[in-house]
């Protein structure tokens, strides 16, 4: 699968809100199958650094199902959240979470373009982005509006999956992308979803790359640490 050279992505923007909307009701359980369970120990992580930073405005982009969002309030009871996503199916399984939890009156979920944010300029003072990174077809100019709408000081908080730098665990990541995903989403929601998944993870620029990125958006001083050997990669 290749990408068009005015996109940084594999799918376009129409073609990533439509197939998110299919995979939505399956998404949560696939999430935790196919991580192991792992992805609450990566959220955890990165909501860990959004909150170090204080503050009590934040901003989810690329929401899904509402996991980060609620995971914030949790931690902080003085939190409030807005919550973006393209995808109509996942904003109404990320509302019905908060409605259950009790913590509706604390966040919004709502349609929004990571590259035209629909808030004013210094309007948080977090922001998260989790596994959403990838499938953001204009890349620069969604960094470019995380810096505008964060306050001075404000944190970012980045989260994707990402391919292992160690020979070894590279092979095992291409073993679990390539074969065993793809046969778990066949199995349990939708094949071609899942393909998607691995050929997006090995076209996301290396670490470096993104740190780099980051850095001409106006986010000085930004590092990258990797998780479970590489396998995901929190940018801040």
């Amino acid at each position: 699968m290749m990408k068009p050279a005015e996109r940084d992505t594999l799918i376009s923007a129409g073609e990533n809100r439509a197939m998110f909307d299919r995979i939505a009701p399956r998404y949560d359980l696939l999430n935790t199958v196919m991580s192991l369970g792992l992805h609450r120990y990566w959220r955890k992580g990165a909501v860990r650094h959004l909150l170090s930073g204080g503050g009590r405005d934040f901003l989810d982009i690329g929401c899904g199902t509402g996991d980060v969002a609620l995971a914030i309030l949790c931690r902080s009871p003085s939190a409030r959240v807005a919550g973006i996503d393209p995808s109509a199916g996942m904003l109404a399984l990320a509302t019905a979470k908060a409605r259950q939890a009790g913590l509706a009156d604390r966040v919004i979920f709502q349609d929004g373009d990571a590259t035209a944010l629909p808030f004013p300029d210094a309007s948080f003072d977090g922001i998260v982005c989790a596994f959403c990174l990838r499938n953001i077809a204009n890349r620069r100019a969604a960094l470019a509006e995380m810096r505008r709408v964060l306050r001075p000081r404000g944190k970012l908080a980045i989260l994707e999956l990402t391919a292992p730098r160690n020979r070894f665990l590279k092979g095992i990541h291409n073993l679990y992308t390539r074969r065993i995903i793809p046969l778990l989403g066949r199995i349990l929601s939708q094949k071609n979803a899942y393909q998607y998944l691995a050929d997006s993870i090995d076209h996301f620029p290396p670490a470096p790359v993104i740190v780099d990125e980051l850095v001409k958006a106006g986010f000085a001083g930004s590092e990258h640490r990797s998780l479970t050997g590489g396998f995901v990669t929190l940018f801040h």
